[in-house]
């Protein structure tokens, strides 16, 4: 917060002007380098307009320099520059702008004149709550209206993926206890598929897993719904996920399922939205959000789904299985192509049950071969989407590539639903992709006459003797999941080369700088795919590169505990005398003002033999080889002449930081295209990845988007004079 100056003296014996007192909120999707450089900016700002403010910054290690209630009711207005979710409640009666955390590092003088003239909180004319129409006491839920400067796709993308990561830890644990029941305690049965026997400790394990995929539907649909409409969608939007996915409800033999449950999410979401701009009396405001909301939007929405939508799914179920009976007879490869293509389109919606009911009707009359085709198709989207978290690592979170590895288990054992949260997620991109790699294994295993004696699909059915054909069985499961994999990274890369292309930086995405900074920090937010390359304005670091396991710092814990390796720090051997910086992780024994290696490779083994003189590291080798396959990922070259190569691994018994100079500059792959002169080396132990690694990316990204202190830095004659340089950092 800038000091308030003294006040002016009074002209005419007039009372002196006090200076306006702005807030300021900012917060970046991955909670590291923009958040920071966007409060930096607009404190900047505000001192040359003399204006005072406070910034709140909310950050992946918490909310730090937290607004009061005293600070709320002096301010003048409020700033909310973020790309994730802010609490505007306590805002009530100000006037509150809100924009992308990008505006607040290029535009931050614009802001603080804009905000003069913003909408008032609460006044509803932007879809802005207060305290009591949101009904949580102010507490605020994700996806809160309000401001101006927003944008309805960030506002869609961001309720889409709050259901989606809410939904995927019912996916991996329903999946996996059904797997493990299947495959320990299930056998083949002509009528029944795999049968686990009634009453045993398996069927139990099978039960609980069952539950676990139940909810999953429900819990989608909330979560985007509580999104839009805070708590009081949350009823309506579960309530609409249950009916879409329950076919009974509206007569079809099969539920919506998730595509469903995206559509009863955003229409809970948005007729809670639109109840809650309806003006009543003061006496009934108290139980809206609580009774009378949750009740017209429940009945509504359910009504609706059941009396409207309902009936054309039910439709489309019966023709389906019409039109499939007629094409019996037709060439077996297009007819496996086509069950290919439905069963992998919606995983348990009406298209997919109508081919899989279609084929299981069939055994019964001794035709096999139709359920062979569906069968070779049922694994490969789990499969498929799980191999291409394996193949191209840069585009996957590591939530989204720890999914992928359950995925690949559900595959094996024909549990379609494991690809959902990526359906979820990318919709565009996933269900093409894996429509097509399921027509792949419908074909072949049609070309191949492959049969299935039983209602199941995937490799276990072939591993447990029901399938006939086994070796060319595994040749359409195996060209179908290729297919699918190749076909979704293709697209999804393409998808991000098009967004990094046509986005300036903070329109809604990470940056390339918070992306390389973020890198090796595990938690769950935006997917690595949202993050995007993009250029700053003066003063500010400019794009690096798209990294591997970017945008996943997001949910960081709110506060940063004291760790046992902080007191191992201080009592290394670093010289007394010496000042110490980043907690006492970066002295003068792991500082070098000239780096002698002329390569990517030779500069991390020479960076790593720096490190090694504190005695915290443990096998050099093994350090090199983690930090060099970090950078095979993507590169650490964040442009701006910095680099920050980093690693998680046990080679190291204690957090180390390094920092050396090259004179000429070492290629390091930058976006940008600068050489590398300025390199900072993070290498942390696997247990202390956490708050304290955290922690020294955000203090290091803030710092360097200031073009004096990388001056600086670069000027510092000997070793004492950069880490003098460098205790600015903290």
């Amino acid at each position: 917060m800038t000091s308030p100056a003294e006040p002016s003296a009074g002209v005419g014996g007039q009372q002196p002007r006090k200076r306006p007192m702005l807030l300021a909120v900012t917060a970046c999707p991955t909670g590291i380098a923009h958040t920071y450089m966007a409060a930096e900016k607009l404190q900047q700002a505000a001192e040359r307009l003399g204006v005072d403010i406070k910034v709140e910054t909310q950050g992946s290690i918490g909310a730090e320099n937290v607004l009061s209630d005293n600070d709320v009711r002096a301010a003048d207005g409020v700033i909310i520059a973020a790309d994730k979710d802010v609490d505007r409640s306590r805002f009530a009666g100000k006037r509150v702008l809100s924009v992308g955390v990008a505006e607040g590092i290029s535009r931050p003088e614009h802001l603080i004149e804009q905000v003069r003239s913003a909408p008032v909180q609460g006044t509803g004319e932007q879809g802005t709550q207060t305290a009591a129409d949101r009904g949580d006491g102010g507490g605020g839920a994700p996806g809160a209206a309000g401001g101006s400067g927003g944008r309805e796709r960030s506002a869609v993308y961001k309720a889409l993926m709050n259901g989606v990561s809410y939904m995927i830890p019912f996916v991996v644990v329903g999946g996996l206890l059904i797997a493990i029941s299947l495959s320990l305690g299930g056998h083949t049965d002509p009528q029944g598929g795999l049968v686990i026997p009634d009453g045993s400790f398996w069927m139990h394990v099978n039960q609980i897993g069952v539950i676990g995929f139940t909810l999953m539907v429900p819990i989608l649909s909330g979560y985007i719904a509580y999104a839009i409409g805070d708590r009081p969608a949350l009823v309506p939007g579960m309530i609409g996920g249950w009916i879409a996915n329950t076919g009974e409800l509206y007569d079809s033999e099969a539920g919506a399922g998730f595509i469903g449950a995206i559509v009863t999410g955003f229409l809970a979401g948005y007729l809670v939205r639109g109840i809650k701009q309806v003006k009543v009396p003061k006496f009934v405001q108290p139980i809206m959000p609580i009774i009378v909301i949750p009740i017209l939007a429940t009945s509504a929405l359910g009504l609706f789904f059941i009396y409207v939508v309902g009936k054309p799914i039910s439709w489309v179920f019966e023709h389906l299985t019409d039109w499939l009976g007629g094409m019996t007879g037709t060439s077996a490869i297009l007819l496996g192509a086509i069950l290919g293509l439905m069963i992998a389109f919606d995983m348990g919606g009406p298209v997919n049950k109508t081919a899989f009911l279609f084929g299981a009707g069939l055994i019964a009359t001794g035709n096999q071969t139709v359920m062979g085709m569906c069968a070779a198709a049922i694994p490969v989207m789990p499969l498929g989407q799980g191999l291409a978290t394996l193949v191209r690592k840069r585009l996957y979170t590591d939530q989204e590539r720890e999914t992928g590895l359950a995925a690949l288990f559900m595959g094996l054992f024909g549990i379609s639903e494991g690809a959902i949260p990526f359906a979820a997620a990318r919709p565009a991109q996933v269900i093409p992709a894996n429509m097509l790699g399921g027509a792949v294994a419908g074909a072949v295993a049609g070309l191949a006459s492959v049969e299935d004696a039983v209602p199941h699909g995937g490799p276990i059915v072939a591993v447990l003797g029901a399938v006939g054909g086994v070796p060319m069985f595994f040749v359409a499961v195996a060209a179908g999941t290729v297919v699918t994999a190749l076909a979704t990274v293709s697209l999804v890369d393409l998808s991000e080369r098009k967004r990094r292309g046509g986005a300036a930086l903070g329109d809604g995405e990470a940056s390339g700088v918070e992306v390389a900074v973020a890198a090796a920090v595990p938690t769950a937010a935006p997917p690595a795919s949202e993050a995007s390359a993009g250029a700053v304005s003066a003063g500010a670091v400019s794009a690096g590169a798209t990294s591997a396991d970017a945008a996943s710092a997001d949910a960081g814990p709110p506060r940063v505990p004291e760790s046992p390796w902080e007191a191992a720090a201080a009592a290394s051997d670093a010289p007394a005398e010496a000042p110490e910086v980043l907690s006492g992780y970066l002295t003068e024994q792991t500082v070098k003002v000239r780096l002698e290696a002329g390569d990517k490779e030779a500069a991390i083994r020479e960076m790593a033999e720096l490190l090694a003189r504190t005695g915290k590291v443990a096998d050099v080798a093994e350090l090199v080889r983690t930090a060099l396959a970090r950078e095979a990922q993507g590169t650490t070259g964040l442009g701006e002449e910095i680099a920050i190569p980093h690693a998680k691994t046990d080679a190291v018994t204690a957090p180390v930081v390094g920092f050396a100079r090259s004179a000429e500059g070492i290629e390091w792959g930058s976006l940008d295209g600068t050489r590398a002169r300025l390199i900072f080396m993070i290498s942390v132990p696997e247990p202390a990845a956490g708050d304290e690694h955290l922690r020294i990316l955000a203090l290091l990204s803030r710092k360097l988007m200031d073009t004096g202190f990388r001056e600086r830095l670069v000027a510092a004659g000997d070793e004492a004079a950069v880490l003098e340089v460098l205790r600015e950092v903290e």
